[in-house]
């Protein structure tokens, strides 16, 4: 990388969420556990998804596909974390920080980006039901979810092609337990408020027009299945909602931590914790699990596993 010929810094400390040994080891019995609980919860929509044929409709295709960035989403920072309990010095190399970095928002990206796409295949499917599967059909799914791919990379190299331009010669403590765009940029032996600019436009600015996209889309969709009375109003509106709540859970702290100056407040890490660790294991519960046709496709499942056994 051209930008590590200009630092002097070959690693970065991070400050975590504790320095207390005792406090350490119970945060790291607890947030194994969710790591944990996030990967089987996730892994097991994505395998549901992929094998059960009811599922097999664009809405469980993307709600798959969410669960699948979300097994990445937590496994980009949570390891680390996870290591950093258990060590005196939790330190990452600089290149370890700028992949941390890009994995982080390429990720990111792509979850917001598909958050918009499910809007608008829910109004598709609430409004013209009888065309739905003729609409969303399996070329125009793959496409969007392709740009929600290119999206996020665009999103995500656009961010490390300005970072590894900018000179680090010390201190080199992060305030936090994973890399991130505005505490590694604070770090910089420069002037950086054009870049802090940029980064906001780059990650803020989207971010906020894309919640307002959607809080705007969930609402006239809620407006109008109120005003209209059919038989599966009920199921359409929990639907809405659900997408509404992980819409919240996922938004509201990045827009918390991207639309604003690189300062540091007293929430910062709460925040973060809520975002990288507590969301991606909150979305199977909220969207899927609680689903009629997951738990009708898991006693399937459960079926089948009991007359192998038999």
């Amino acid at each position: 990388m051209e930008g590590e010929n200009s630092t002097a810094v070959s690693e970065f400390i991070f400050l975590g969420l504790s320095t207390n040994p005792e406090l350490k080891g119970l945060l790291f019995t607890i947030f194994l556990a969710v790591y944990g609980a996030t990967m089987l919860g996730n892994l097991l929509i994505v395998g549901l998804v992929a094998y059960e044929s009811t599922l097999h409709s664009p809405m469980y295709f993307f709600l798959g596909n969410l669960s699948f960035l979300d097994f990445c989403y937590s496994s980009v920072t949570a390891p680390k974390m996870l290591v950093g309990f258990l060590s005196r010095a939790n330190t990452i190399t600089y290149r370890g920080c700028i992949s941390q970095i890009f994995f982080f928002h390429f990720i990111g990206g792509i979850k917001i980006f598909l958050l918009t796409i499910m809007a608008y295949d829910r109004y598709v499917a609430i409004f013209h039901p009888l065309r739905y599967m003729a609409i969303m059909n399996g070329t125009l799914c793959g496409g969007l979810l392709w740009a929600s791919w290119v999206g996020g990379f665009i999103h995500s190299i656009v961010q490390v092609a300005i970072i590894i331009q900018l000179p680090f010669c010390g201190p080199n403590m992060l305030d936090n337990f994973y890399c991130d765009v505005p505490q590694v940029v604070k770090l910089a032996c420069t002037n950086t408020f054009a870049v802090e600019l940029l980064m906001v436009s780059n990650s803020g600015l989207v971010t906020l027009m894309c919640f307002v996209v959607l809080l705007v889309s969930y609402s006239i969709l809620l407006a109008k299945l109120r005003a209209r009375s059919t038989p599966g109003q009920s199921k359409a509106v929990s639907t809405c909602a659900s997408h509404i709540t992980v819409v919240t859970l996922i938004f509201g702290p990045c827009i918390y931590i991207y639309v604003r100056p690189f300062r540091t407040f007293p929430m910062d890490k709460a925040i973060s914790v809520i975002y990288t660790v507590i969301t991606p294991i909150l979305n199977p519960f909220i969207y899927t699990l609680r689903n009629k046709d997951f738990q009708m496709a898991l006693k399937k499942l459960k079926r089948r596993k009991q007359e192998i056994t038999l």
